[in-house]
């Protein structure tokens, strides 16, 4: 896993519940595992969806309907 910069200041809007999460901050790192899984990170979704951690493409298109 690479460091970031601007980790830090990711992590002030950083929504991600996942608490052993190693990619937090780290936006880059986590956009490329949640697009491998066919998923969108937790930032794409609110808190109480999130929290289900439900990421999938098709949860996000019913919740923006």
């Amino acid at each position: 896993m690479k460091t970031c910069p601007n980790q830090k200041q990711n992590l002030t809007s950083c929504n991600c519940s996942y608490e052993p999460c190693a990619r937090k901050g780290i936006c880059c790192e986590c956009l490329l595992y949640h697009r491998k899984h066919g998923q969108l990170p937790a930032c794409f979704f609110p808190d109480e969806v999130e929290r289900s951690y439900d990421r999938s493409i098709e949860r996000f298109i019913r919740i923006h309907k």
